[in-house]
């Protein structure tokens, strides 16, 4: 298939062609890498790209933002975004993801002057995502929803472009999204978080994980025929090596398991900003 075959391609094309100076917020997962890709690719564009460094990015993530970088020649810029520093932020609301953004894309903004991107693509634009807001007040703009492309459609755009270790991969929000709202984010439980869901996949093979710190327990959901698959044996070993690791950071709360559910960790939806 070449490109003139393929009409979402040709069309987010023509958006990165207008805006031809760019800054594109890198996160590592599928879409912002998608846009990173094919605006590097484009002749003539002049792109920069950042990567916030964080304890509540996953290490592997970043990694995967470094060899892509070193691949596609891309002028990588790894930064700290201060979201760790902003008070409001560690306070956890339920609009913590405005604080974050804000944050990146000032950060962002202090060393460039040129247009900042995000991967943010249509089927976002249907979620509770604080975080557009904070877009919007920085004036980051969203190619792929200028374009009116779709989560699949992205992923459809990284098969055609030969990303095939980014056309799969799992959506992964940031880790902070695993701790109930209201309590307070400490980067030290950020990285067990992480920790205890990669150790979860390995010993699975799970697609499907996430470590969820309640106020008065510890969740890991799973997907459900992974959950259904689950058996006695394996839930109490996994129970016990979870329980210690966590004891080890100083948190002794229950553990259970339970079916996966996308934003599980937020309680409420009402926000001041």
């Amino acid at each position: 298939m070449t490109e003139s075959d393929f009409p979402a391609l040709q069309a987010l094309q023509d958006v990165l062609r207008e805006i031809e100076h760019a800054a594109i917020a890198v996160s590592g997962g599928v879409d912002s890498m998608t846009l990173a890709t094919v605006a590097g690719r484009m002749p003539g564009n002049n792109i920069e790209i950042f990567h916030a460094l964080s304890p509540a990015v996953p290490v592997d993530a970043s990694a995967r933002v470094r060899r892509h970088a070193e691949r596609e020649s891309w002028r990588l810029n790894e930064i700290n975004a201060g979201e760790f520093d902003d008070p409001k932020y560690r306070d956890n609301p339920v609009n913590r993801c405005f604080y974050c953004k804000s944050n990146l894309y000032g950060t962002i903004a202090a060393h460039t002057k040129e247009t900042v991107l995000s991967g943010t693509n249509l089927d976002d634009l249907g979620d509770y995502r604080p975080g557009l807001e904070a877009a919007h007040r920085h004036g980051v703009r969203h190619p792929f929803v200028e374009a009116e492309i779709d989560k699949e459609t992205v992923r459809a755009i990284a098969r055609h472009l030969a990303l095939d270790d980014l056309a799969e991969l799992p959506a992964a929000p940031c880790l902070s999204s695993r701790v109930e709202t209201g309590i307070r984010i400490e980067g030290d439980q950020l990285t067990l978080i992480d920790a205890v869901e990669k150790f979860v996949a390995r010993r699975l093979k799970a697609q499907t994980v996430r470590c969820r710190i309640r106020r008065k327990e510890v969740i890991i959901e799973l997907g459900a025929d992974e959950l259904e698959a689950l058996g006695e044996k394996d839930r109490s070993e996994l129970r016990t090596v979870i329980s210690a690791m966590f004891e080890a950071d100083g948190i002794a709360k229950p553990l259970d398991f339970r079916p996966y559910r996308m934003g599980s960790a937020f309680l409420r939806r009402e926000a001041n900003v």
